[in-house]
C-alpha cells in the first residue's frame, strides 16, 4: 500500500510529502539523535545521521517504532548500508529515508529495506511508479522480499 500525506507541520511549502509502504499508522512524534536515544529510556523514534553507527541501536530494536535515516545529499550512500544492517538484524518497524531523496533512488532504497520516504522536495506520483516498475526482475537477494531471477529458473 502506498500512502502519501501532505508535508508535516512546520515544514516549508517546498517540502515533500510522506510516502509509506506500510499498513500501520505513521509515528506522530519526533525522532531523537542516536546519542540522545542511547542516553534515555522513553524514546521510540531515532534519527540516524550519515556518521552514526547504527550497530549501536541493535540491542534496542524492539522498542523502536521509527528509524529515520537522513540523506543530506543525494550522493551520500551511507544510509543504504544503515538500512541493510537494520533489516538484516531483524528490525521490522518503519524505516524512513529523509532529506535529499530523489525519485531515481527510491527503488534501490526499497531493496535495502526502506518502507517510508520523507523527501525534501515532492516526488511526482507517475515518476515514482515508473521508477519502481522499471526493473521487474532482480539479480541478487536484498532486504526486500523479491526473488532473484536465477532462483526462478526451472
Amino acid at each position: 500500500m502506498v500512502e502519501q500525506t501532505p508535508p508535516a507541520e512546520g515544514r516549508g511549502p517546498d517540502a515533500g510529502s510522506l510516502i509509506r509502504y506500510r499498513e500501520d499508522e505513521p509515528v506522530d512524534h519526533g525522532a531523537v539523535t542516536v546519542d540522545a536515544f542511547l542516553a534515555q529510556t522513553n524514546a521510540s523514534a531515532v534519527r540516524v545521521e550519515p556518521g552514526d553507527d547504527v550497530r549501536e541501536l541493535l540491542p534496542h530494536l524492539e522498542r523502536l517504532a521509527l528509524i529515520e535515516v537522513n540523506f543530506p545529499a543525494f550522493g551520500d550512500g551511507r544510509g543504504y548500508s544503515s538500512a541493510r544492517i537494520l533489516r538484516e538484524a531483524g528490525y521490522d518497524g518503519e524505516l524512513r529515508a529523509v532529506g535529499d531523496v530523489l525519485v531515481d533512488q527510491v527503488a534501490y532504497m526499497r531493496r535495502c529495506g526502506f518502507d517510508a520516504f520523507d523527501p525534501d522536495a515532492p516526488l511526482d506520483e507517475d515518476d515514482l511508479q515508473a521508477a519502481l516498475a522499471r526493473w521487474p526482475e532482480v539479480y541478487q537477494s536484498a532486504a526486500d522480499s523479491r526473488t532473484p531471477i536465477w532462483n526462478l529458473r526451472n
